[in-house]
């Protein structure tokens, strides 16, 4: 007989590793597949907020990462056409959920962490999925080498995204098994960034942000060596052609700073030529996931396959996160149930059981994705705003734009432990 897998995680990314990780501390083993030949640690850094520090010390690996990266005590806003501070708010204050603890945390090292952590064997590279079909009460999964796996389980937590060649959530089954479509494009880009001074940067440990004539852009330390930064805009036709050259990348943005203390610009103008990328953003009608399959029988999203969004609100990867810790939690809880002792209704039993865990978490997740979409959404089209009247605007109500993520991230997803 074949080897039948019990969960298999499609992508070796945040979503993946922290399902697979959460689902090994509740003794649960998951086999993850990764079309990459080895660890995708692109992305460089992102600003990890409170929610998302909850459920990296729910999967036990929250006090190793803060020994790596500096807390964040606030967020400053400024003009870059006047070059004045426009707001600031302070990350000590204490939110329903307790205090709050933000920081920038470097993706390389958060996945080397949950890497470290998962048993020998748990990702199989260079193992790009091309299809899946249904067996009776198991999915096959294709492969592009021409293997094939069962599963009784199937997590999908990736899809074709950055210009990374991955398979779309509505593409498994020629789209049967879903009913999410295909993120939509937003027209913004961004760059993603970081760079390293080996004497010390000797910024702040606060968040600094900036806006002006259609440009948004930020400065997070990670560390007392390394600041990453992005810059969000909307190109012309000619400025879509650079996603390839990153010294013109690096020219653009330096160009479109605005008025900006020099301690920021000398932050780009130490950049890397590799340590600097060009996306699209892109996410998911809101509306879609109140209709669209976020599980269906055996098979389940995470994470950006689930809920694509704007990078505005910094919640994209802590989302994720939160995403893991209530999977593996769901799904735990439906296999701990004891089946009814009739072997021939055993493989009927476990199956209706996953799918009752993966309907919990649907349940748990579809409005928590929908209002980070939404909110993320709506700050960035106020804070990339053009025109003197949005400007306007927005520098009037940038102190309550500023604190909207701060409340996004009072949020606790639970503990990993089985109530």
């Amino acid at each position: 007989m074949d080897a039948v897998e019990d969960i298999v995680i499609v992508g070796a990314g945040i979503a993946g590793l922290t399902t697979a990780l959460g689902l090994h501390r509740l003794g649960l083993r998951s086999l993850v597949l990764e079309s990459s030949h080895s660890l995708r640690v692109t992305g460089f850094a992102f600003i990890t907020w409170t929610n998302a520090w909850r459920a990296l010390d729910a999967i036990g690996v929250g006090d190793y990462l803060r020994q790596h990266h500096n807390q964040l005590y606030g967020l400053q806003s400024a003009s870059t056409v006047s070059g004045l501070q426009t707001s600031e708010i302070s990350f000590k204050a204490k939110g329903k959920n307790g205090e709050h603890d933000i920081r920038c945390l470097q993706r390389k090292v958060l996945l080397e962490a949950l890497l470290k952590e998962l048993p020998n064997g748990t990702i199989r590279y260079s193992s790009k999925v091309v299809s899946v079909e249904e067996s009776g009460y198991l999915k096959l999964v294709h492969l592009a080498d021409g293997s094939i796996l069962k599963t009784k389980t199937l997590f999908v937590t990736i899809l074709e995204l950055e210009g990374v060649d991955r398979m779309r959530w509505s593409e498994l089954n020629g789209g049967k098994m879903a009913g999410l479509k295909k993120p939509a494009f937003t027209r913004r880009y961004a760059f993603r960034a970081y760079a390293y001074f080996k004497s010390g940067h000797g910024f702040e440990p606060k968040f600094l942000q900036f806006f002006g004539k259609g440009v948004r852009s930020g400065f997070i330390p990670c560390d007392d060596k390394t600041v990453y930064w992005f810059m969000a805009f909307t190109p012309s036709s000619q400025e879509k052609q650079m996603e390839n050259d990153p010294a013109k990348m690096k020219q653009f943005a330096l160009s479109n700073l605005g008025n900006v203390p020099d301690q920021v610009k000398a932050v780009v103008e130490s950049t890397e030529m590799d340590s600097i990328s060009l996306a699209q953003m892109r996410f998911r009608y809101p509306w879609e996931l109140l209709w669209g399959n976020i599980s269906k029988d055996n098979v389940c999203v995470a994470g950006d396959a689930l809920h694509p969004m704007t990078p505005d609100l910094g919640q994209g990867a802590c989302s994720a996160l939160e995403d893991t810790v209530v999977l593996a939690r769901c799904l735990a809880e439906a296999l701990s149930k004891k089946p009814k002792n009739k072997a021939e209704e055993k493989e009927e039993e476990e199956f209706k059981r996953i799918k009752m865990g993966l309907e919990k978490y649907a349940k748990e997740r579809r409005y928590r994705g929908i209002d980070l979409i939404t909110s993320s959404y709506l700050v960035g089209f106020i804070q990339q705003s053009d025109g003197k009247m949005l400007n306007f605007i927005r520098d009037k109500i940038s102190a309550l734009l500023a604190g909207v993520p701060l409340k996004k991230a009072d949020f606790d997803c639970g503990k990993l432990s089985m109530s």
